[in-house]
Protein backbone atom coordinates (compact mmCIF):
# COMPACT_ATOMS: atom_id res chain seq x y z
CA UNK A 1 0.00 0.00 0.00
CA UNK A 2 1.31 3.47 -0.93
CA UNK A 3 0.30 7.01 -0.02
CA UNK A 4 1.72 10.32 -1.12
CA UNK A 5 4.75 11.59 0.80
CA UNK A 6 4.08 15.20 -0.19
CA UNK A 7 4.31 17.71 2.63
CA UNK A 8 6.65 18.84 5.39
CA UNK A 9 8.37 16.12 7.41
CA UNK A 10 9.30 17.53 10.81
CA UNK A 11 11.04 16.45 14.01
CA UNK A 12 13.86 14.50 12.34
CA UNK A 13 17.52 13.83 13.04
CA UNK A 14 19.46 13.53 9.78
CA UNK A 15 22.27 10.98 10.03
CA UNK A 16 25.85 12.02 9.28
CA UNK A 17 26.78 12.00 5.61
CA UNK A 18 23.21 11.86 4.31
CA UNK A 19 22.90 15.45 3.08
CA UNK A 20 25.38 16.40 0.31
CA UNK A 21 27.76 19.08 1.49
CA UNK A 22 26.89 18.52 5.15
CA UNK A 23 29.02 15.67 6.55
CA UNK A 24 27.81 16.11 10.14
CA UNK A 25 24.49 14.97 11.56
CA UNK A 26 21.69 17.57 11.68
CA UNK A 27 19.37 17.53 14.67
CA UNK A 28 15.90 19.08 14.75
CA UNK A 29 15.67 18.84 10.98
CA UNK A 30 12.87 18.90 8.42
CA UNK A 31 12.43 18.14 4.78
CA UNK A 32 9.88 19.01 2.12
CA UNK A 33 8.44 16.68 -0.53
CA UNK A 34 6.30 17.97 -3.39
CA UNK A 35 5.09 16.01 -6.41
CA UNK A 36 7.12 13.10 -5.12
CA UNK A 37 10.41 15.03 -5.23
CA UNK A 38 12.60 16.23 -2.36
CA UNK A 39 12.50 20.04 -2.57
CA UNK A 40 14.23 21.13 0.62
CA UNK A 41 16.14 19.65 3.55
CA UNK A 42 17.83 21.25 6.54
CA UNK A 43 17.33 22.60 10.06
CA UNK A 44 13.65 22.95 10.89
CA UNK A 45 14.14 26.54 12.10
CA UNK A 46 15.39 27.43 8.60
CA UNK A 47 12.31 26.07 6.80
CA UNK A 48 11.30 28.61 4.11
CA UNK A 49 7.95 30.31 4.64
CA UNK A 50 6.86 29.30 1.14
CA UNK A 51 6.30 25.75 2.39
CA UNK A 52 4.42 26.60 5.59
CA UNK A 53 0.97 25.73 4.22
CA UNK A 54 1.86 22.19 3.14
CA UNK A 55 0.51 19.21 5.13
CA UNK A 56 2.74 18.09 7.99
CA UNK A 57 4.09 14.61 8.68
CA UNK A 58 5.39 14.22 12.23
CA UNK A 59 8.82 12.58 12.30
CA UNK A 60 8.60 11.96 16.06
CA UNK A 61 12.33 12.29 16.58
CA UNK A 62 13.24 9.51 14.13
CA UNK A 63 16.71 9.12 12.68
CA UNK A 64 16.61 9.91 8.95
CA UNK A 65 18.67 8.25 6.25
CA UNK A 66 18.59 8.14 2.50
CA UNK A 67 16.98 5.00 1.11
CA UNK A 68 19.34 2.03 1.34
CA UNK A 69 20.76 0.29 -1.74
CA UNK A 70 21.65 -3.39 -2.14
CA UNK A 71 24.26 -3.13 -4.88
CA UNK A 72 25.08 -6.84 -5.37
CA UNK A 73 22.41 -9.56 -5.47
CA UNK A 74 21.61 -12.74 -7.38
CA UNK A 75 17.93 -12.50 -6.47
CA UNK A 76 16.43 -14.43 -9.39
CA UNK A 77 16.98 -18.21 -9.41
CA UNK A 78 15.18 -21.51 -9.13
CA UNK A 79 15.19 -23.82 -6.12
CA UNK A 80 17.51 -23.53 -3.13
CA UNK A 81 20.60 -25.30 -1.76
CA UNK A 82 19.78 -25.83 1.91
CA UNK A 83 20.63 -29.51 1.51
CA UNK A 84 24.15 -28.62 0.41
CA UNK A 85 24.52 -26.37 3.43
CA UNK A 86 23.68 -29.34 5.65
CA UNK A 87 26.12 -31.55 3.74
CA UNK A 88 28.94 -29.03 4.15
CA UNK A 89 28.28 -28.94 7.88
CA UNK A 90 28.53 -32.73 7.89
CA UNK A 91 31.97 -32.54 6.30
CA UNK A 92 31.40 -32.76 2.55
CA UNK A 93 33.72 -30.60 0.47
CA UNK A 94 32.59 -28.19 -2.24
CA UNK A 95 34.23 -30.46 -4.83
CA UNK A 96 32.37 -33.50 -3.55
CA UNK A 97 29.06 -31.66 -3.65
CA UNK A 98 29.75 -30.37 -7.17
CA UNK A 99 30.76 -33.86 -8.38
CA UNK A 100 27.43 -35.17 -7.10
CA UNK A 101 25.57 -32.64 -9.24
CA UNK A 102 25.37 -29.86 -6.66
CA UNK A 103 26.94 -26.42 -6.51
CA UNK A 104 26.14 -23.70 -9.00
CA UNK A 105 25.05 -26.19 -11.66
CA UNK A 106 22.21 -27.41 -9.46
CA UNK A 107 20.90 -23.84 -9.39
CA UNK A 108 21.43 -23.54 -13.15
CA UNK A 109 19.38 -26.69 -13.72
CA UNK A 110 16.59 -25.48 -11.40
CA UNK A 111 16.56 -22.04 -13.03
CA UNK A 112 16.43 -23.46 -16.54
CA UNK A 113 13.57 -25.74 -15.54
CA UNK A 114 11.49 -22.96 -13.94
CA UNK A 115 9.02 -20.84 -15.87
CA UNK A 116 9.35 -17.08 -15.98
CA UNK A 117 6.29 -16.71 -13.75
CA UNK A 118 7.68 -19.17 -11.21
CA UNK A 119 10.99 -17.33 -11.06
CA UNK A 120 9.11 -14.05 -10.62
CA UNK A 121 6.96 -15.31 -7.74
CA UNK A 122 9.97 -16.75 -5.91
CA UNK A 123 12.11 -13.65 -6.42
CA UNK A 124 9.23 -11.34 -5.44
CA UNK A 125 9.11 -12.91 -1.98
CA UNK A 126 12.82 -12.32 -1.53
CA UNK A 127 12.60 -8.75 -2.76
CA UNK A 128 9.79 -7.96 -0.31
CA UNK A 129 12.07 -8.90 2.57
CA UNK A 130 14.89 -6.70 1.32
CA UNK A 131 12.60 -3.74 0.75
CA UNK A 132 11.17 -4.02 4.28
CA UNK A 133 14.64 -3.13 5.59
CA UNK A 134 14.51 0.31 3.97
CA UNK A 135 16.02 -0.67 0.62
CA UNK A 136 15.05 1.70 -2.20
CA UNK A 137 17.34 0.46 -5.00
CA UNK A 138 18.55 -3.03 -5.90
CA UNK A 139 20.92 -4.60 -8.39
CA UNK A 140 20.02 -8.06 -9.74
CA UNK A 141 22.52 -10.17 -11.66
CA UNK A 142 21.79 -12.94 -14.12
CA UNK A 143 24.19 -15.89 -14.29
CA UNK A 144 22.11 -18.95 -13.44
CA UNK A 145 20.89 -19.45 -17.01
CA UNK A 146 24.22 -19.61 -18.88
CA UNK A 147 22.39 -19.78 -22.21
CA UNK A 148 20.71 -17.00 -24.14
CA UNK A 149 17.10 -18.04 -23.56
CA UNK A 150 17.60 -18.60 -19.84
CA UNK A 151 19.69 -15.50 -19.21
CA UNK A 152 16.97 -13.57 -21.04
CA UNK A 153 14.35 -15.14 -18.79
CA UNK A 154 16.21 -14.08 -15.65
CA UNK A 155 16.73 -10.51 -16.85
CA UNK A 156 13.10 -10.18 -17.93
CA UNK A 157 12.06 -11.23 -14.43
CA UNK A 158 14.38 -8.63 -12.93
CA UNK A 159 12.91 -5.87 -15.10
CA UNK A 160 9.40 -7.01 -14.13
CA UNK A 161 10.30 -6.85 -10.43
CA UNK A 162 11.46 -3.27 -10.76
CA UNK A 163 8.24 -2.27 -12.50
CA UNK A 164 5.83 -4.15 -10.24
CA UNK A 165 7.47 -3.05 -6.97
CA UNK A 166 8.15 0.50 -8.20
CA UNK A 167 11.76 0.33 -7.05
CA UNK A 168 14.94 1.53 -8.74
CA UNK A 169 16.44 -1.64 -10.18
CA UNK A 170 19.65 -2.23 -12.11
CA UNK A 171 20.22 -5.41 -14.11
CA UNK A 172 23.69 -6.86 -14.58
CA UNK A 173 24.49 -9.51 -17.19
CA UNK A 174 26.66 -12.17 -15.54
CA UNK A 175 26.74 -14.73 -18.33
CA UNK A 176 30.37 -15.38 -17.33
CA UNK A 177 29.42 -16.80 -13.93
CA UNK A 178 30.38 -20.41 -14.64
CA UNK A 179 31.01 -22.65 -17.62
CA UNK A 180 27.78 -24.33 -18.76
CA UNK A 181 27.83 -28.10 -19.42
CA UNK A 182 27.25 -27.55 -23.14
CA UNK A 183 30.68 -25.89 -23.30
CA UNK A 184 32.61 -28.26 -21.02
CA UNK A 185 36.30 -27.97 -21.86
CA UNK A 186 35.60 -25.08 -24.27
CA UNK A 187 35.71 -21.97 -22.13
CA UNK A 188 37.03 -19.77 -24.93
CA UNK A 189 34.16 -20.84 -27.16
CA UNK A 190 31.68 -19.89 -24.44
CA UNK A 191 33.33 -16.49 -24.04
CA UNK A 192 32.89 -16.01 -27.78
CA UNK A 193 29.22 -16.96 -27.43
CA UNK A 194 28.86 -14.31 -24.73
CA UNK A 195 30.63 -11.61 -26.73
CA UNK A 196 29.19 -12.23 -30.17
CA UNK A 197 25.65 -13.43 -29.41
CA UNK A 198 24.40 -13.24 -25.82
CA UNK A 199 25.58 -9.79 -24.81
CA UNK A 200 24.61 -8.00 -28.06
CA UNK A 201 21.17 -9.65 -28.19
CA UNK A 202 20.27 -8.96 -24.56
CA UNK A 203 21.53 -5.40 -24.81
CA UNK A 204 19.52 -4.77 -27.97
CA UNK A 205 16.45 -6.04 -26.09
CA UNK A 206 17.01 -3.43 -23.37
CA UNK A 207 17.71 -5.95 -20.62
CA UNK A 208 21.25 -4.99 -19.55
CA UNK A 209 22.48 -2.03 -17.46
CA UNK A 210 25.99 -3.41 -16.75
CA UNK A 211 28.18 -6.46 -17.40
CA UNK A 212 29.91 -8.58 -14.76
CA UNK A 213 32.45 -11.43 -14.89
CA UNK A 214 33.57 -13.95 -12.25
CA UNK A 215 37.34 -13.75 -12.70
CA UNK A 216 38.81 -16.61 -10.67
CA UNK A 217 40.79 -19.82 -11.15
CA UNK A 218 37.56 -21.82 -10.92
CA UNK A 219 35.75 -19.51 -13.36
CA UNK A 220 37.20 -17.23 -16.06
CA UNK A 221 40.76 -16.04 -16.63
CA UNK A 222 41.89 -12.43 -16.83
CA UNK A 223 42.34 -12.78 -20.61
CA UNK A 224 38.79 -14.13 -21.02
CA UNK A 225 37.46 -11.42 -18.73
CA UNK A 226 39.10 -8.74 -20.84
CA UNK A 227 37.43 -10.06 -24.00
CA UNK A 228 34.04 -9.64 -22.33
CA UNK A 229 34.91 -6.21 -20.95
CA UNK A 230 36.00 -5.11 -24.41
CA UNK A 231 32.69 -6.28 -25.90
CA UNK A 232 30.74 -4.48 -23.15
CA UNK A 233 32.73 -1.26 -23.53
CA UNK A 234 32.18 -1.29 -27.30
CA UNK A 235 28.47 -0.99 -26.53
CA UNK A 236 28.92 1.69 -23.89
CA UNK A 237 28.04 -0.65 -21.02
CA UNK A 238 29.75 -0.21 -17.64
CA UNK A 239 31.52 -3.23 -16.19
CA UNK A 240 31.83 -4.84 -12.76
CA UNK A 241 33.81 -7.82 -11.54
CA UNK A 242 33.72 -10.67 -9.02
CA UNK A 243 37.42 -10.70 -8.17
CA UNK A 244 40.05 -11.85 -5.69
CA UNK A 245 37.57 -13.92 -3.66
CA UNK A 246 39.62 -17.13 -3.62
CA UNK A 247 42.97 -16.02 -5.03
CA UNK A 248 44.67 -13.01 -6.60
CA UNK A 249 44.14 -13.27 -10.36
CA UNK A 250 44.74 -9.58 -11.05
CA UNK A 251 41.10 -9.13 -12.00
CA UNK A 252 40.65 -5.93 -10.02
CA UNK A 253 43.53 -4.15 -11.76
CA UNK A 254 42.11 -5.28 -15.10
CA UNK A 255 38.66 -4.00 -14.20
CA UNK A 256 40.11 -0.68 -13.10
CA UNK A 257 41.64 -0.25 -16.58
CA UNK A 258 38.08 -0.35 -17.87
CA UNK A 259 37.00 2.08 -15.15
CA UNK A 260 34.75 -0.54 -13.60
CA UNK A 261 31.92 0.66 -11.39
CA UNK A 262 32.92 -1.86 -8.75
CA UNK A 263 35.08 -4.83 -7.84
CA UNK A 264 33.37 -7.24 -5.45
CA UNK A 265 34.51 -9.74 -2.76
CA UNK A 266 38.26 -8.80 -2.70
CA UNK A 267 39.52 -11.06 0.12
CA UNK A 268 42.83 -11.56 -1.76
CA UNK A 269 43.12 -8.03 -3.16
CA UNK A 270 46.72 -6.83 -3.60
CA UNK A 271 48.28 -3.42 -3.02
CA UNK A 272 48.52 -2.96 -6.80
CA UNK A 273 44.80 -3.69 -7.10
CA UNK A 274 43.99 -1.13 -4.43
CA UNK A 275 46.08 1.53 -6.17
CA UNK A 276 44.36 0.77 -9.48
CA UNK A 277 40.92 1.06 -7.87
CA UNK A 278 41.79 4.38 -6.30
CA UNK A 279 43.02 5.81 -9.60
CA UNK A 280 39.94 4.59 -11.50
CA UNK A 281 37.34 5.53 -8.87
CA UNK A 282 36.21 1.90 -8.66
CA UNK A 283 34.16 1.01 -5.57
CA UNK A 284 35.12 -1.93 -3.36
CA UNK A 285 31.94 -3.93 -2.70
CA UNK A 286 32.40 -6.04 0.45
CA UNK A 287 30.24 -9.13 0.91
CA UNK A 288 30.39 -10.35 4.51
CA UNK A 289 27.45 -12.72 4.05
CA UNK A 290 29.46 -15.01 1.78
CA UNK A 291 32.49 -14.67 4.04
CA UNK A 292 30.35 -15.78 6.98
CA UNK A 293 28.53 -18.64 5.25
CA UNK A 294 31.74 -20.09 3.80
CA UNK A 295 33.52 -19.67 7.15
CA UNK A 296 36.39 -17.88 5.44
CA UNK A 297 39.42 -16.69 7.35
CA UNK A 298 41.06 -14.39 4.77
CA UNK A 299 39.72 -10.89 5.43
CA UNK A 300 39.55 -8.22 2.72
CA UNK A 301 42.28 -5.59 3.22
CA UNK A 302 39.97 -3.12 4.95
CA UNK A 303 42.69 -0.98 6.54
CA UNK A 304 44.56 -0.63 3.25
CA UNK A 305 41.36 0.27 1.36
CA UNK A 306 40.54 2.82 4.06
CA UNK A 307 44.03 4.33 3.96
CA UNK A 308 43.88 4.62 0.16
CA UNK A 309 40.51 6.34 0.27
CA UNK A 310 38.79 3.68 -1.84
CA UNK A 311 35.02 3.88 -1.23
CA UNK A 312 33.72 0.71 0.41
CA UNK A 313 30.16 -0.51 -0.19
CA UNK A 314 28.33 -3.37 1.53
CA UNK A 315 25.81 -5.69 -0.11
CA UNK A 316 23.87 -8.83 0.68
CA UNK A 317 25.23 -10.89 -2.25
CA UNK A 318 21.96 -12.78 -1.87
CA UNK A 319 22.34 -16.12 -3.64
CA UNK A 320 21.26 -19.70 -2.88
CA UNK A 321 24.72 -21.17 -2.45
CA UNK A 322 26.96 -18.90 -0.40
CA UNK A 323 24.89 -16.00 0.96
CA UNK A 324 21.17 -16.69 1.51
CA UNK A 325 20.88 -13.35 3.34
CA UNK A 326 17.74 -11.27 2.92
CA UNK A 327 18.42 -8.43 5.36
CA UNK A 328 20.70 -5.52 4.55
CA UNK A 329 20.58 -4.52 8.24
CA UNK A 330 22.12 -7.90 9.09
CA UNK A 331 24.83 -7.11 6.54
CA UNK A 332 25.44 -3.79 8.35
CA UNK A 333 26.14 -5.72 11.53
CA UNK A 334 28.39 -8.22 9.72
CA UNK A 335 30.33 -5.40 8.08
CA UNK A 336 31.10 -4.01 11.52
CA UNK A 337 31.63 -7.23 13.49
CA UNK A 338 33.40 -9.34 10.85
CA UNK A 339 35.21 -6.72 8.76
CA UNK A 340 35.84 -4.03 11.39
CA UNK A 341 34.02 -1.18 9.68
CA UNK A 342 32.86 1.73 11.81
CA UNK A 343 29.13 2.40 11.98
CA UNK A 344 29.53 5.46 9.76
CA UNK A 345 31.55 3.44 7.22
CA UNK A 346 28.93 0.70 7.19
CA UNK A 347 26.09 3.18 6.70
CA UNK A 348 27.98 4.88 3.88
CA UNK A 349 28.44 1.39 2.45
CA UNK A 350 24.70 0.84 2.00
CA UNK A 351 23.91 4.41 0.94
CA UNK A 352 26.24 6.75 -0.97
CA UNK A 353 28.99 4.21 -1.76
CA UNK A 354 26.46 1.59 -2.81
CA UNK A 355 24.89 4.20 -5.09
CA UNK A 356 28.30 4.89 -6.63
CA UNK A 357 28.78 1.15 -7.21
CA UNK A 358 25.63 1.21 -9.37
CA UNK A 359 26.34 4.52 -11.09
CA UNK A 360 23.39 6.09 -9.23
CA UNK A 361 25.27 8.59 -7.08
CA UNK A 362 23.52 11.57 -8.70
CA UNK A 363 20.08 10.41 -7.57
CA UNK A 364 20.42 7.88 -4.74
CA UNK A 365 22.39 7.24 -1.57
CA UNK A 366 22.00 10.73 -0.13
CA UNK A 367 19.17 13.23 0.31
CA UNK A 368 19.44 14.80 -3.13
CA UNK A 369 17.28 17.91 -3.35
CA UNK A 370 15.45 17.97 -6.66
CA UNK A 371 15.44 14.18 -7.09
CA UNK A 372 12.63 11.70 -6.51
CA UNK A 373 12.23 11.20 -2.75
CA UNK A 374 13.80 8.02 -1.35
CA UNK A 375 14.38 8.12 2.40
CA UNK A 376 13.77 6.17 5.60
CA UNK A 377 12.61 7.23 9.07
CA UNK A 378 14.11 4.92 11.70
CA UNK A 379 12.43 4.82 15.16
CA UNK A 380 15.77 4.56 16.98
CA UNK A 381 17.74 6.93 19.18
CA UNK A 382 21.05 6.67 17.33
CA UNK A 383 22.25 5.55 13.91
CA UNK A 384 24.41 2.91 15.60
CA UNK A 385 21.25 0.95 16.41
CA UNK A 386 20.85 0.05 12.74
CA UNK A 387 24.06 -1.99 12.92
CA UNK A 388 23.58 -3.05 16.55
CA UNK A 389 20.30 -4.97 16.60
CA UNK A 390 20.25 -8.50 15.24
CA UNK A 391 16.89 -9.98 14.29
CA UNK A 392 14.93 -7.03 15.68
CA UNK A 393 12.13 -5.53 13.61
CA UNK A 394 12.92 -1.84 13.47
CA UNK A 395 9.67 -1.07 11.56
CA UNK A 396 11.04 1.88 9.61
CA UNK A 397 8.77 4.29 7.78
CA UNK A 398 9.88 4.15 4.17
CA UNK A 399 9.42 6.70 1.41
CA UNK A 400 10.27 5.11 -1.92
CA UNK A 401 9.85 6.78 -5.31
CA UNK A 402 8.00 9.64 -3.65
CA UNK A 403 5.41 7.54 -1.83
CA UNK A 404 5.07 6.24 1.73
CA UNK A 405 5.21 2.44 1.48
CA UNK A 406 3.80 0.11 4.10
CA UNK A 407 5.80 -3.08 4.61
CA UNK A 408 4.97 -6.03 6.78
CA UNK A 409 7.92 -8.16 7.91
CA UNK A 410 7.48 -11.81 7.04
Amino acid sequence: MKTSADGIWTGLHIMAGMLPGHPAAINDAALVVLDGHLLWCGRQQDLPEAFQDLPVHAGNGCQLSAGLLDCHTHLVYGGHRADEFARRLAGASYAEIAHAGGGIMSTVNATRAASEDTLYEQAAGRLRRLLADGVCAVEIKSGYGLALEHERKMLRVARRLGKEFDVTLRTTFLGAHALPPEFAGRADDYVEEICSRMLPTLHDEGLIDAVDVFCEHIAFSAAQTERIFSAASARGLPVKIHAEQLSDQGGTSLAARYRALSADHLEYLSADGIAAMRAAGTVAVLLPGAYYMLRETQLPPIAALRAAGVPMALASDHNPGTSPVLSLLTILNMGCTLFGLTVDEALAGVTRHAAQALGLQASHGQLHVGQIANFVLWPVSTSAELAYWLGATTSPRIVRQGSVVEHHHV
